[in-house]
């Protein structure tokens, strides 16, 4: 779609003022008549656009600045300088129209009422977003088939297993059909199935409604599966803004070749053709730089007694990892 961006970011800036105490009793009562305190910069100048209909993952280190860049554009948080728009508002400004169209996720925060029932948490939000009730049941029923919700809609919520908890969560976060989301962490604590049923539905919400989002995650399986474009986030600035192979291509020069034999070999001999990480006379790993993988294993299965090859690009996780190690 041709147009402005749904999310826009112009050098957004957030400090916090820290307390510095000294350790000790000396120290605490010290602090009480002579108060230190230091500037923290938190998030340092970040200038990002997304699209409408993008699904971006935000990711980095634990404080990088992740979550207080989501809270900022969610009007949580009003920065110390610097300038947003989401769907053309002002975040902090918190203008009626612009909360009936966005949702925020934290996977470490909950939002439905422990004492109720999952269906009356959601019928709280039906009042609190102003929905009709054709609407709502129409949202509800789509999304009790998408994430599940049948079995444990009338079970209070403080009966839940975390999985049924965090799938109730989002079912509170997407009952109003937002048009932006952000997700911190969604996935976080769940099992390998309730992370799976979780991505399906983002990918599905995110296709079925054009829907903006953002999402935060430890788990790169979530960003590899879910998201077109990776943001991230080191010491509150932007690393790197762009897709997935292209940070492979950028920060990785190599990619891994391993080979099975069909006949004992030996390291020297496979040494000739790149770095041996793996060895054994019947099954071995070489990297071989990107730009001469093709070339150097054609030589491999002339030369050698392969019976198979496989040439694995490198993760994301061991992008992520490398780019980091260098900071």
């Amino acid at each position: 779609m041709v147009g402005m961006p749904m999310i826009t970011t112009t050098d957004l800036r957030k400090e916090f003022r820290v307390h510095q105490k000294e350790p000790g009793l000396r120290g605490a009562l010290s602090g009480l008549v002579n108060r230190r305190f230091s500037t923290v910069e938190a998030v340092k100048g970040i200038s990002i656009a997304i699209e409408e209909g993008e699904l971006v993952g935000f990711i980095g280190p634990n404080g990088a600045g992740k979550t207080t860049t989501l809270k900022m554009l969610s009007g949580l948080l009003h920065p110390t300088s610097g300038e947003a728009t989401v769907m053309g508002y002002t975040p902090w400004h918190r203008e009626r129209l612009f909360l009936q169209k966005f949702s925020l996720v934290m996977g470490q925060k909950a939002q439905l009422w422990w004492d109720l029932p999952l269906y009356d948490s959601l019928l709280l939000q039906r009042d609190i977003y102003e929905m009709n009730s054709s609407d709502f049941e129409e949202s509800l029923a789509e999304l009790t088939a998408l994430l599940d919700l049948q079995d444990f809609l009338k079970i209070q919520v403080r009966k839940l297993s975390l999985g049924q908890r965090m799938r109730g969560e989002l079912a509170a976060a997407f009952i109003y059909r937002p048009r932006v989301l952000f997700l911190d962490e969604p996935t976080i604590g769940l099992d390998i199935v309730v992370q799976q049923k979780i991505r399906e539905f983002i990918s599905a919400y995110r296709t079925r409604y054009n829907a903006t989002i953002i999402l935060t995650s430890h788990y790169l399986d979530d960003v590899r599966a879910l998201c077109d474009r990776l943001i991230i986030i080191d010491h509150g600035a932007v690393a790197y803004d762009g897709s997935t192979e292209a940070l492979i291509a950028q920060h990785i020069t190599y990619r891994r070749v391993e080979l099975t034999f069909s006949e004992p070999v030996a390291r020297v001999d496979l040494a000739q053709f790149g770095a041996v990480v793996e060895f054994s006379s019947q099954k071995s790993v070489i990297q071989i730089p990107r730009a001469e993988t093709t070339h150097v294993a054609a030589i491999m299965l002339e030369k050698l007694p392969v019976t198979d090859i496989a040439i694995e690009e490198p993760t994301l996780e061991n992008v992520v990892q490398k780019l980091f190690s260098k900071r």
